[in-house]
């Protein structure tokens, strides 16, 4: 069980010590070092297959490490379930796509989770999943099923679901990746919102206009490693790495 803020108020959210990590042949993170405040608002870019995604699964143990140490929130994420549960309960995700329950409306898979890991009362459930549908601007929707949403709709309720669980960090992996152009502004919103509210905040993203406004540091990996970190304005202005320089010239179009 992780401890609360009082008792381990001191160090960074999330400390990423020479992490390593492997598929077979393919070494997919290299020595891989990060410390994100909390409070702090990160965000990690670079081309695909560069480490992005597969770091971020690590904080949560959705992939397992093979060397070097993470430490959340003041807790080694180590073999111990016990430990491996804690972090999980304190640490929200959402993923490219939706991964929303089909059959359940989106009312009931928001309430899932407190209800079964928290262990919150189901009048308690529901008063929290429609405080967060509120939050993400879609209050009305609460009885539908997720096939009767738009993909926006869908990410917005799996954003919600995910803060349903009163985590104290939030991971994004590409949350707009699998959207039409005109639904990615909706979600973004979203995580503008709750990036003013202090939500800790570790996105994966390829928006660079949402890294200008909202991010902290701006990460760029490739090859597995972090090449530069740095804040927005020095990032996109003063970038020092020549790999970042043709990544942003890609991406942004110059």
């Amino acid at each position: 069980m992780i401890s609360g803020d009082s008792t381990k108020s001191e160090g960074p959210a999330v400390h990423l010590e020479n992490l390593d990590k492997h598929y077979g042949t393919f070494h997919a993170l290299r020595n891989v070092s990060l410390s994100v405040e909390r409070g702090e608002r990160i965000v990690v870019c670079g081309p695909s297959g560069s480490g992005k995604s597969t770091m971020i699964r690590c904080i949560n143990r959705l992939e397992e490490h093979d060397g070097g140490r993470i430490t959340v929130l003041g807790t080694e994420l180590n073999d111990d379930v016990a430990n491996i549960e804690g972090i999980r309960r304190e640490v929200g995700m959402v993923f490219q796509h939706f991964n929303l329950f089909p059959h359940m409306t989106v009312l009931e898979n928001c309430m899932i989770a407190p209800m079964i890991v928290r262990k919150v009362p189901r009048p308690e459930a529901e008063a929290i999943a429609r405080r967060y549908l509120e939050k993400v601007r879609i209050p009305e929707q609460a009885m539908k099923f997720p096939a009767q949403l738009s993909g926006g709709q869908q990410q917005r309720v799996a954003i919600a679901r995910a803060l349903c669980m009163q985590p104290r960090i939030m991971l994004f992996d590409e949350p707009t990746s699998a959207l039409d152009p005109e639904m990615i502004s909706e979600v973004l919103d979203v995580m503008v919102t709750l990036a003013a509210d202090g939500m800790t905040m570790i996105c994966v993203t390829h928006e660079m206009g949402f890294a200008r406004r909202v991010a902290d540091r701006v990460v760029f990996m490739d090859n597995g490693e972090i090449v530069e970190e740095a804040p927005p304005e020095e990032f996109f202005t003063a970038c020092r790495n020549e790999r970042t320089r043709q990544f942003l010239s890609q991406v942004l179009g110059h």
